[in-house]
């Protein structure tokens, strides 16, 4: 039988401090990517809203079955027949946040959801600092679903710095991975390119990652560079630096098999114990 191919996009956004005019440029975003072929369409960290303000975030936020922005994702997915991947959303979890992915089908179902694992709590040497622990609670469990060419893994943005649960994605049969993004610009120049190569390598997937990108309305910087990776670690397409826009490429899903019969790493595995050498 033939390996599926399928045309993946990536929005690349600048979302700021309205969360009505972030939702619209993420639909206006799907629609280019639906009208240029695309059939899954991923987009950044944080689509609807970026905010470092946590009363101004509380106040625009809302439960994910409220939430006018997924509604409006779950719309545009149903109305061009098209896999919309929401990078994450901030939505009201208790008395903090959840940084949350969705996956929503052509039918505009959500399939699934997934909270941001790893938390982003850094001291940056040019003196950003980021807490993310003191807003947003962090996920408890992996998560894989099933597209119409194969499984997916879910991940975000900081979750990239921790190959043992992309290993684990594709140990629970994910071919294609992901990291949609705000990552900061000084972090993006250094370590971007490298982590979306090396997690598509070392498990022989493919690696999709829409980003932000730019000087946002609250002060940060992000770096764009939104990519899209094979399992040889090839970028098949990447954003023009930090400007917001969308990215395609053609996945041939028959290059995951090559990939991992060439180097089969992920069935060479085995359990590491280490020990203290006493002299």
């Amino acid at each position: 039988m033939t390996a599926p191919r399928f045309v993946a996009a990536c929005v690349q956004m600048r979302s700021g401090r309205d969360p009505a005019r972030n939702r619209d440029a993420a639909v206006a975003g799907i629609r280019e990517a639906a009208e240029r072929g695309a059939h899954y369409v991923q987009t950044p960290e944080m689509t609807a809203l970026l905010e470092r303000d946590r009363p101004s975030l509380f106040e625009k936020i809302r439960e994910p079955e409220h939430d006018p922005t997924l509604g409006a994702l779950r719309d545009v997915a149903r109305e061009r027949g098209v896999v919309v991947h929401v990078g994450s959303l901030a939505v009201r979890n208790g008395d903090k946040v959840a940084n949350r992915a969705f996956v929503i089908d052509r039918e505009g179902a959500v399939t699934a959801s997934y909270d941001k694992l790893h938390l982003y709590d850094v001291d940056l040497p040019n003196g950003e600092s980021y807490r993310e622990s003191a807003t947003y609670t962090g996920g408890a469990r992996a998560v894989v679903t099933d597209l119409p060419w194969g499984r997916l893994g879910v991940a975000i943005c900081y979750d990239v710095r921790f190959p043992a649960l992309y290993r684990a994605l594709a140990e629970a049969g994910a071919e294609i991975l992901s990291a949609p993004a705000a990552f900061t610009r000084q972090t993006g120049e250094a370590h971007w390119h490298v982590l979306q190569r090396a997690r598509a390598i070392e498990t022989g997937s493919f690696m999709i990652s829409a980003a932000q990108g730019g000087r946002h309305e609250d002060g940060r910087e992000t770096y764009g560079h939104s990519l899209i990776v094979d399992p040889w670690g090839r970028v098949l397409a990447e954003a023009d630096g930090a400007e917001p826009g969308v990215i395609l490429a053609e996945i041939d899903m028959a290059l995951v098999a090559d990939a991992r019969a060439r180097i089969p790493a992920l069935r060479h595995a085995r359990p590491v114990v280490v020990e203290t050498a006493r002299g």
